[in-house]
């Protein structure tokens, strides 16, 4: 008969947890206690395809399928989301035009931190090469694309995933980035 008495504390016990979960907001929290911002809504295929043709050349002509395939290798390590959380290595969300080793909440190698570039499709495509000739005493341990292409469609994906958005006239524009 305790199996009533059991089954009633495990069921009180969901209730409870239930109470602490999300509210149905869209707002995580995170370790700190804070509050996230709710995400952006995702791009749907027509406005990923959008921004793909307003890229310049070559990436206006990038495979994003591939893109997103050759990015897989880096999701063991990167997130991409807006406010997402940095893994071993940071969110990428807003990279592009963002100052190298610029993230004031991840511990970033010295040789990153002190590199003195910002973040462009010509950087990241000498970066994803390979990493360690591109800046020796980095912490990447990734060993690199060695396909042009693969690179190309890397660099592409991640300008549509991450909250790039290219201006007519004058610098891109970065959606916000919840860091």
């Amino acid at each position: 008969m305790q199996s009533p008495i059991l089954l009633g504390l495990v069921a009180s016990g969901c209730l409870i947890l239930a109470g602490c979960g999300d509210s149905g907001t869209g707002a995580t929290s995170s370790e700190s206690g804070a509050v996230a911002p709710p995400s952006a809504p995702a791009l749907s295929d027509e406005e990923k395809l959008a921004v793909l043709a307003s890229l310049p050349a070559p990436y206006n002509a990038a495979d994003l399928d591939n893109g997103r395939r050759a990015f897989a290798r880096c999701r063991s390590c990167h997130t991409i989301t807006p406010g997402g959380p940095h893994l071993s290595g940071p969110n990428l969300h807003g990279v592009f035009d963002r100052r190298a080793g610029g993230l004031d909440k991840y511990s970033y190698s010295h040789a990153l931190r002190n590199a003195g570039f910002d973040w462009d499709a010509a950087a990241l495509d000498q970066w994803l090469q390979n990493p360690r000739d591109f800046l020796p005493g980095n912490k990447m341990t990734f060993a690199g694309l060695s396909k042009p292409e693969d690179r190309r469609d890397v660099i592409a994906f991640l300008k549509v995933e991450t909250g790039y958005r290219p201006t007519q006239d004058g610098p891109a524009e970065q959606e916000p980035d919840a860091e």
